[in-house]
């Protein structure tokens, strides 16, 4: 070896360690009396490490915690940095402003808890924010919006930690080899899968993922994924695509499926278009003929697993039923909506909190009242209120509302926005508008497109309130002006993306719990 080959060896500079990387955790609230308030938490600081790691999320903490000793480092916010706008001796340099930022950590301190919960409540569950899908599917909703919404509206997230947490559907395909060692270790589940297809092929060709944003490979196996997980309870989805993954593939999907122990269910449900599909490949919307071919299928598959196993195992959604032009099954058929937020029995459950047995005569006062839902839902709420109009005094009017910012093709009552009431309601020609709950984003009167209840009671002159959860309750607030406790959206999943890190909302509605509710 010579001597300079000698001497390099000795310059070489050794793998430096990679700095921690840390995912403070705001506090929102102190129980009082707790071990925390005890130490001097305060709303506002942030938790760094427990037992000496940082926690990715609200999991990772209780996880934690339940291995009964834990010493918790929280840090004090440090007052926020002002950083200077523009150029400074540019023409515009006399219109520079100091521009507070995101507070930094300030003093840390620690204490500890054995065997009790710390008291201390998080401003959001994911600390390291929301993971990111890593796929491409031609019926995706994000990719189907329209421009000029909110920045949130446009980010795709799969993350298995809000499946466990709130029931929202993911893929599976970004996970990685830690990832999934975690949801066997700490046992996350149920979760809930987007399958569409146990076709390996075919389910490429519908969602194609992003070969540079998969982390393992075998994360998009899903029938080697399925079995993987086997220990974890599965509530599954198949989102049908006319001419794609339907007929017979549908039929080896559900026999797959049920063959799997750890598949508690399936729900079917069809695809969901927008209008704004430029750049996108040509998908067709469900026909009729596809929908009754689709439960015809189906409903053979659910006769026989009820005789087998006593459950029918398949729950086609509402909005099947209603594009086929059949009737709903019964309340007893949905064996206690295991799927509601995902449009499976969302209108039976509406329709089986009835009407009150004694409904008055008339009403004090003459009342005209407009009840807006989407085009698919409209004429089955409509047969459902006819009883009301035989009260003397009340003008009862159910209107089908053209869905303005997604195109006519979307006829699901929860992506209506605030644009589409201005275009079906003029003003003053009603007393009382009331809107589909599932229009609402969760805890408040916001709408999808940002259009808040007070802006459409001023502009329409009327009084505007969303429905009710049920028959009965809608009811309640056509005749008494009940409170509405309404479905809305925002509730799970879609509150953690609307609450800052990852900053998304709820396109998932549109594949998930908006499909066909008044």
């Amino acid at each position: 070896m010579s001597a300079a080959s000698t001497d390099d060896q000795h310059n070489l500079i050794p793998p430096q360690p990679q700095p921690e990387e840390l995912y403070p955790a705001p506090i929102k609230t102190v129980e009082a009396g707790s071990p925390a308030e005890r130490a001097g938490v305060r709303p506002g600081d942030f938790l760094l490490r427990v037992n000496g790691a940082p926690v990715t999320d609200v999991l990772a903490y209780r996880h934690a915690l339940s291995q009964g000793k834990a010493t918790l480092e929280m840090a004090r916010p440090a007052a926020a940095p002002k950083v200077m706008t523009g150029v400074p001796g540019t023409a515009q340099d006399h219109h520079r402003l100091f521009m507070p930022q995101e507070p930094g950590l300030g003093e840390t301190f620690s204490f500890d808890v054995e065997w009790e919960d710390p008291g201390l409540d998080f401003e959001e569950v994911l600390f390291d924010g929301i993971k990111k899908c890593a796929n491409k599917c031609d019926f995706c909703y994000v990719h189907q919006m329209p421009r000029g919404f909110r920045k949130s509206l446009y980010i795709m997230d799969d993350d298995y930690r809000l499946s466990f947490l709130y029931g929202s559907f993911v893929t599976l395909t970004n996970l990685t080899e830690g990832d999934i060692n975690r949801i066997l270790d700490e046992n996350l589940s149920p979760l809930y899968v987007s399958v569409h297809t146990a076709n390996q092929e075919l389910r490429q060709d519908l969602m194609r993922w992003w070969k540079l944003k998969v982390k393992d490979p075998q994360a998009v196996q899903i029938r080697g994924m399925i079995e993987r997980l086997e220990s974890i309870d599965l509530y599954t989805q198949i989102v049908l695509v006319p001419g794609r993954n339907d007929r017979e593939h549908l039929d080896d999907t559900v026999e797959y499926l049920s063959s799997r122990p750890n598949v508690l269910s399936a729900a079917v449900v069809p695809i969901g278009l927008t209008s704004h599909r430029t750049n996108l490949p040509d998908v067709r919307t469900f026909s009729r003929e596809d929908a009754q071919d689709s439960l015809k299928r189906l409903n053979i598959w659910r006769k026989k697993f009820l005789n087998e196993r006593g459950t029918r195992f398949i729950f086609p959604s509402d909005e099947l039923y209603l594009l086929a032009g059949e009737p709903l099954p019964s309340e007893e058929e949905y064996e206690g909506f295991p799927m509601l937020e995902n449009g499976v029995g969302m209108i039976r459950d509406f329709l089986t909190g009835g009407l009150d047995s004694e409904l008055p005569a008339a009403l004090p006062e003459p009342r005209r009242v407009i009840l807006a839902t989407g085009a698919l839902f409209a004429e089955s709420l409509d047969l459902a209120v006819e009883p009301l109009r035989a009260i003397e005094g009340l003008t009862l009017e159910v209107r089908a509302v053209e869905n303005k910012t997604f195109g006519k093709v979307t006829t699901v009552a929860g992506l209506l926005t605030g644009r589409c009431f201005r275009h079906a309601i003029k003003p003053g020609e009603a007393d009382l508008l009331l809107v589909p709950p599932t229009t609402l984003r969760y805890g408040t009167e916001l709408m999808l497109d940002d259009t808040s209840l007070t802006e459409l009671r001023k502009e329409f002159k009327m009084d505007v309130q969303p429905g009710g959860a049920t028959l009965g309750e809608l009811a309640r607030v056509i005749l008494n002006s009940a409170t509405s406790s309404g479905h809305q959206w925002g509730m799970s999943a879609h509150a953690v993306k609307d609450s800052g890190k990852g900053d998304s909302v709820q396109i998932q509605v549109a594949e998930q719990g908006m499909r066909g509710q008044a």
